[in-house]
């Protein structure tokens, strides 16, 4: 039985770029474009019309803006994917996007099949961010650690598996990626996730990254 391919609704204001982006996805077999659109105004209007599993959504939109875009979407259609594909790259900003909804972080220098396997991950419901993303996020939580210090907060007991899993979570990799750099079954991979989910109070992968930096578990990708 064939998998039905995963539909996406490009929100860009950059006529070239959105060119661009629009060709990778028509090009490759498991996703389907069914839709690209300049504003936030415009992305609402279409998912009225025909709700994708993901939007790739730029922050620098005319009109609403990205993160009001992604507010009013998140609210109005929870079950859509947003992968957030910016330029911007700074902490607050990412923290912003998350706050707002955000199921994924990632910067526009990505390659096209890097790209694919993003759109994958994030419409199967696993957080994704931009190493370098993540860099920055780590510096600002460690400030906020540092100015915190002495409030207490007990680091979560990871099994050394579950950290190594967590670090390569960092990198950006898929299940079958981490799993081919440790030498275990995707689906060990799975169960080494949902462990470091629980142990963490974490909601997703994402989360999971965010917590993992600010108590020191993982290093800097």
């Amino acid at each position: 039985m064939t998998t039905p391919p995963i539909t996406v609704l490009l929100v860009e204001d950059d006529p070239l770029f959105r060119m661009g982006l629009a060709l990778v996805i028509r090009n490759h077999p498991e996703l389907e474009l069914i839709g690209e659109v300049e504003d936030g105004e415009s992305a609402l209007a279409a998912i009225r019309e025909q709700p994708p599993q993901i939007v790739l959504l730029d922050i620098g939109l005319p009109g609403l803006g990205g993160k009001e875009t992604l507010t009013r979407l998140k609210r109005a259609y929870p079950q859509v994917r947003v992968l957030v594909l910016t330029s911007r790259e700074e902490a607050s900003m990412v923290q912003k996007m998350l706050q707002a909804g955000a199921d994924g972080y990632c910067l526009k220098g990505i390659t096209p099949n890097h790209l694919v396997t993003v759109i994958k991950e994030v419409s199967a419901g696993n957080g994704w961010f931009d190493s370098k993303v993540l860099g920055h996020m780590r510096e600002a939580l460690t400030t906020e650690s540092t100015a915190s210090a002495g409030g207490g907060g007990r680091a979560a007991a990871l099994t050394e598996r579950e950290r190594e899993v967590l670090q390569w979570i960092a990198r950006g990799a898929s299940n079958p990626e981490i799993g081919q750099h440790l030498h275990i079954s995707s689906g060990t991979v799975r169960v080494h996730v949902h462990a470091i989910l629980r142990k963490l109070g974490a909601s997703d992968r994402t989360q999971a990254v965010v917590l993992a930096l600010k108590q020191c578990l993982i290093s800097q990708p």
